[in-house]
Order: structure tokens, then C-alpha cells, then sequence
């Protein structure tokens, strides 16, 4: 069949060529972060995010402030109509686990309004103090004297 997909190639009735074709979008899971009140406003914001094309699946966590969107979207795409339909303010979720942050309670990750277990994401955040990315020569002489290493100070 090489051969006829080779040929049917030059008989291309469309007006666009093989060349040109439009890259499909990747299949991914976005989440945001939107305030909600009440269940009106959680229908809301599930309803702005529903029709758009790609989407597979909508979940709202209302407790957490959390719509986590799935399917063949882009991220800024989904967050620039769902502000734009709800008139709220959108933002991709900031938030990790508290286990993949190495100093939980920096100024700058800790955060009051965080849904439990989770603090802000450090890594991406520019505004963020040092504490938070410690370098490798502060995690050595801070965990020096750790009462977690068996071989922290041989003279205690």
C-alpha cells in the first residue's frame, strides 16, 4: 500500500498538502484554582469549561476550590474562559503535596489558604524566598547536626 498512499498523494484533492497539517493537541489534565461559594457557583464554573471543544471530563472539588479539567485542551485556553464566562478570578492550581517540598513552613510555601496537605509550589514561583530552594551546601549543614543521621556529630 506504499506505493498507492505514495500516488493518491499527488491527486490530493484538499487544498491543504501533508506538509501542513495541523499538530493534534496532547491529552492532558489541568487544574485551576476558582473560588466558590455555593453550589450555583460551582455549576457555574463546571458549565463555562463543559462545551469547550476537546474537553473529556469536568471535576469540581468545591471544599478545595479545585476544577480539574481533562482532556485535549491547552491550559491558558481553559483558564481564559472560565474568568471570562464566571467573571471570577482563575488561576492553574499553585498548590503540591507537602511531601515533595523540602521546607513546608518557608516564608513563601507555607500558605493559610491552602487546602489541607498542601502548600504553594516553589519551584515556579519567582516571588519565593531562598529558604524554600535551599542549595545543596545549606541542606549539608543543616542536616550535619540532624537527630535523624546516625553520623551527624561523631563528638555528641
Amino acid at each position: 500500500m506504499g506505493a498507492l498512499d505514495h500516488i493518491s498523494d499527488f491527486f490530493d484533492c484538499s487544498y491543504r498538502s501533508s506538509k501542513y497539517k495541523k499538530k493534534l493537541k496532547q491529552f492532558q489534565t489541568v487544574e485551576v484554582k476558582v473560588k466558590m461559594d455555593c453550589e450555583g457557583c460551582e455549576r457555574k464554573v463546571k458549565k463555562s469549561v463543559e462545551g469547550m471543544k476537546g474537553v473529556t471530563q469536568v471535576e469540581v472539588d468545591r471544599k478545595a476550590n479545585k476544577v480539574t479539567v481533562t482532556g485535549y485542551v491547552e491550559p491558558s485556553k481553559v483558564v481564559n474562559r472560565m474568568s471570562h464566562r464566571t467573571g471570577k478570578r482563575v488561576e492553574l492550581w499553585p498548590y503540591v503535596p507537602y511531601d515533595v517540598v523540602e521546607h513546608p513552613y518557608a516564608p513563601g510555601v507555607y500558605d493559610k489558604k491552602a487546602p489541607s496537605g498542601y502548600v504553594r509550589n516553589a519551584n515556579y514561583d519567582p516571588n519565593v524566598s531562598n529558604l524554600a530552594r535551599a542549595s545543596s551546601a545549606e541542606v549539608r549543614y543543616t542536616t550535619a547536626f540532624s537527630d535523624e543521621n546516625p553520623t551527624a556529630c561523631v563528638v555528641m
